[in-house]
């Protein structure tokens, strides 16, 4: 007899009796019906079981289950029951001179059966709590997806198990004409699709509960979840599309997605509360809603499931269902006005709606770059920017229209369009240019020379420490159309372009005379001709950098560096950068951008004291690009604790998207020397990527996007004797692979740091002093090369430049002019240090571990000494205050 109707698996409520029980009285009985029990080889039928609602305790007869060939154990304060083969099924203690059988684990759901569309491969999952309920499942599975999609069901392809092979099942199944298929026994991989996909749903719900340590009796929600993420998730089975698209044929709607298992606060409605009440309840976010669009959420209050669309979700947060408590977050939950306006979950489809966000996007995209001359045509704003680019190559003489020749080959060309933005997004000009198809160039016929130098960002920054100095301000200088000006060696023909054919000459061709954009000689013609200029107004270019010219004499001081169609100008006269403009735009068509603010990506703030340079934009950009804008900030780039490697058994990941990753972040390294460390070890795996590296490339994202703003501040040091100052350092052994170690260099003039580089060593150093010993010989090199640039500039340094290193031993090999057994295997090209500090030119000087400046680009490093060398180098938000740079020589001992 049992008391309790939600048990009972079966209950017919029209059967009615009584029953005597101990006290000589009558109880009335409401009903009879099957009980299911859990037991230890499964599930268990009652059945006949009354339904006594008046009874407190729920009755068990022991001389029925001794008729049925059970047999019980009395031992211990313990009842143990038998099947009739001898195992055990259940153990109950003694309480209270009874024995209580578990009845609430019966009524959990035992089976989850999962049905997949062979075609689509949407998946639907039905909960049940025996196997004989598949019939009645498969029956409502059948009558729902032939509604939705008009189509009736063909073939069912199922394993051997009998709920399955059941009469009643095969019967159904013939009379609707469906054809039962059945793997051989034991030959699961014949159904693949079905076994496949049953073990990604359980893996998948596996990881969900493992993640927020939810407790097991949670599975059926960690199941569907599963589902309803899998049927919106891409398959290699379905070509860019989702199960869920592919069945519905509209795209589902993922913004709704949160961390299964995340602690969230569910608005609760006027009507279930009062004045004083809360306005929400604590939860568990459990799933979500099938034929409601909504969270499902356990309250943690009255331990039941309830649906709710005004969720606040904290996915940091764990609860710990053992001591009923949670870490808590820095989400800040304490308001909840908003409750009201959260957004819907659209569980089903909703035709003809897009977000915002994607319209603004491709309306950005179709305005402002156009992929071709039809696109661009229809356009005010593009149709002035084609005419400006013809304009001024008919201005320069450029070409000469001729008739088509007849044994030479003629190349095509096109228009290429590119909007130049602001550093704040918004747009500065629509540029159009008219390039050649340069693929069809044949080296040795149309071209030879090809290269062309640009300046390296250790001179523009070297520029940038001078002016900060010297309290200049640097001008900006484009050049329209700078390709136009260069001459061409080569007879090259090219095709009328799209827009301008002349009337009744549609069969004739351009002759170039100048160089146009595309031609494989063009970056080395404007090249050619903006030297032979320049140096016809009085400039020397530095004969160690190509692209940076000087114009000096006793008093005034006009400094040029070029990259490709910029131009960079600064002196100590104003006067003099006034005239050099007029003068170049006599002969150029430039647009004075004046003093520099964009340049290359970077942002520069000028002021008389200081230059700050930064990346916010672009780093920003990129942060969208690879969807990190909302991710939590981490406080160093890299874990201290963290070594990387090629094999390191993770999954591996496409290389398109990680070698974009890394070459984002290597672009940033020009104002963000913080992250050079980070970027430089995960460069190392771009050729075969694995979950581990990109997870770890996205650690530095989470870094950036903690600090957005931070960049270089150049400011002006009280010494008017500006002393080039180098650090140098290396991490021995730190490749894990190969064990080569990696070398590192700063260098300093004043208060600015404005040259560092980081590299993994050629060959595997034997110890840390050899690993240093090429690490400074590494430093040398580049402090010779800054010397001839500095002297070039007028800021010649007499004294020998020094080379902080932390490593004695090194110091001393380096004074040493004997070979012996710690320095013949090390490759002679490193040993013309030796020769370098005996003439005096650079000396190697041993400084503290404390300050060495290179361990920021080193190794990984705790947060406070991160922190402390970040700020030594000069990186620092754009309104710190100008002593953030405190880079000096600090205490050595020669």
């Amino acid at each position: 007899m049992c008391h309790n109707a939600t048990i009972f698996k079966d209950l017919d409520k029209t059967y009615n009796s009584t029953v005597k029980v101990g006290n000589g009285g009558y109880v009335d009985v409401k009903g009879r019906g099957t009980v299911a029990v859990k037991t230890n080889s499964g599930i268990k039928l009652i059945s006949n079981v009354l339904f006594v609602p008046d009874i407190s305790q729920n009755l068990l007869s022991v001389g029925q289950m001794l008729e049925k060939q059970y047999f019980l154990q009395f031992k211990d304060n313990q009842c143990v029951i038998f099947d009739p083969y001898g195992e055990k099924l259940l153990c109950m203690k003694m309480k209270s001179k009874s024995f209580a059988i578990n009845w609430e684990n019966a009524a959990e759901y035992a089976y989850a059966g999962v049905t997949q569309n062979d075609y689509t491969r949407m998946c639907w999952v039905y909960f049940i709590k025996l196997k004989n309920e598949v019939f009645s499942v498969f029956k409502q599975f059948k009558a729902l997806v032939e509604n939705q999609s008009n189509l009736s069901i063909k073939i069912l392809r199922s394993d051997n198990g009998t709920e399955y092979t059941s009469s009643q099942f095969v019967e159904f199944c013939s009379t609707a004409g469906i054809e039962c298929q059945l793997t051989t026994p034991y030959t699961p991989q014949q159904n693949g699709v079905s076994e496949r996909k049953n073990r990604t749903v359980m893996e998948m719900a596996r990881c969900l509960l493992f993640e927020k340590k939810m407790p097991s009796n949670f599975w059926a929600e960690a199941v569907n979840t599963s589902v309803y993420l899998l049927n919106r998730l891409p398959t290699k089975s379905l070509k860019n599309k989702t199960p869920y698209e592919e069945w519905y044929g509209v795209k589902p709607f993922v913004n709704h997605l949160k961390i299964f298992g995340s602690i969230c606060y569910y608005h609760v409605p006027e009507p279930k509360r009062s004045k004083l009440d809360s306005r929400a309840q604590k939860g568990i976010l459990i799933g979500y809603g099938t034929s409601t669009k909504g969270y499902r959420i356990f309250c943690l209050q009255t331990n039941k499931v309830v649906l709710s669309r005004n969720v606040k979700v904290d996915e940091m947060a764990t609860w710990d269902c053992k001591n009923k408590k949670y870490a808590q977050s820095d989400v800040d939950f304490n308001n909840h006005e908003d409750f009201q306006t959260s957004k819907s979950v659209d569980d089903f489809p909703v035709r003809g709606i897009r977000s915002l966000e994607d319209i603004y996007q491709r309306c950005s995209l179709a305005i402002t770059e156009p992929t071709s001359y039809v696109e661009a045509k229809d356009s005010e704003a593009w149709r002035r920017a084609m005419q400006e680019e013809l304009k001024m190559i008919n201005k320069n003489e450029t070409w000469q229209l001729v008739e088509r020749p007849k044994n030479h080959k003629v190349i095509g060309v096109k228009w290429v369009f590119k909007t130049k933005l602001n550093s704040d997004g918004s747009i500065c000009k629509h540029k159009a240019k008219l390039v050649v198809k340069g693929y069809a160039q044949q080296y040795g016929v149309d071209y030879k020379e090809t290269f062309a130098p640009v300046a390296r960002y250790d001179t523009i920054r070297l520029l940038f420490v001078l002016a900060a100095q010297n309290s200049w301000h640097i001008h900006q200088l484009d050049v329209k159309s700078a390709f136009l000006n260069g001459f061409v060696d080569k007879e090259i023909y090219v095709e009328q372009p799209d827009g301008v054919v002349a009337p009744s000459k549609e069969d004739y061709v351009y002759l170039l005379r100048k160089a146009l954009y595309g031609l494989k000689q063009a970056p080395r013609a404007w090249y050619e001709t903006m030297d032979k200029h320049l140096t016809k107004l009085g400039f020397v270019r530095s004969q160690s950098e190509a692209t940076l010219y000087v114009k000096t004499n006793d008093v005034q001081l006009l400094i040029i560096s070029l990259y490709v169609d910029d131009m960079l100008v600064t002196g100590n006269q104003p006067k003099l950068i006034q005239s050099f403009k007029d003068e170049m735009n006599k002969v150029f068509e430039m647009t004075d951008l004046g003093a520099m603010k964009y340049f290359l990506g970077m942002e520069v703030m000028q002021s008389c004291s200081r230059i700050f340079i930064c990346q916010q934009k672009y780093a920003m950009d990129m942060l969208k690009k690879f969807k990190m804008q909302d991710y939590k900030p981490v406080s160093t780039p890299m874990t201290t604790n963290e070594k990387l490697s090629k094999d390191d058994g993770s999954e591996k990941i496409n290389e398109g998207l990680y070698r974009s990753l890394i070459g984002s972040l290597l672009y940033l390294t020009a104002s963000r020397p913080d992250i050079l460390f980070a970027v430089s070890v995960l460069s190392r795996f771009m050729h075969s990527p694995s979950e581990k590296h990109f997870s770890a490339a996205k650690r530095v994202l989470r870094y950036i996007k903690g600090t957005i703003d931070l960049g270089v501040q150049f400011s002006k040091s009280a010494e008017d004797d500006l002393k080039l100052l180098g650090y140098s350092n290396s991490d021995w052994g730190g490749c894990v692979d190969d064990s080569r170690s990696t070398s590192g260099y700063l260098f300093s003039l004043g208060l600015g740091c404005f040259t560092w580089s980081l590299k993994k060593q050629e060959t595997t150093a034997q110890s840390t002093v050899e690993a240093e010993y090429i690490a400074a010989a590494s430093a040398i090199n580049q402090a010779l090369w800054l010397k001839k640039i500095l002297k070039d500039l007028g800021q010649e340094q007499v004294e020998a430049t020094n080379i902080m290193c932390d490593n004695i031993s090194a110091v001393s090999i380096l004074k040493n002019p004997v070979f012996h057994g710690r320095t013949k295997h090390i490759k002679i090209k490193y040993h013309f240090i030796r020769e370098v500090q005996q003439s005096n030119e650079v000396l190697l000087v041993h400084c503290s571990s404390d300050n060495q400046l290179v361990d920021i680009f080193t190794k990984p490093l705790p947060m406070e000494r991160f922190e402390a060398l970040k700020q030594k180098i000069g990186v620092c938000h754009p309104d710190a205050k100008e002593e953030c740079s405190v880079v000096g020589i600090p205490d050595s001992n020669p």
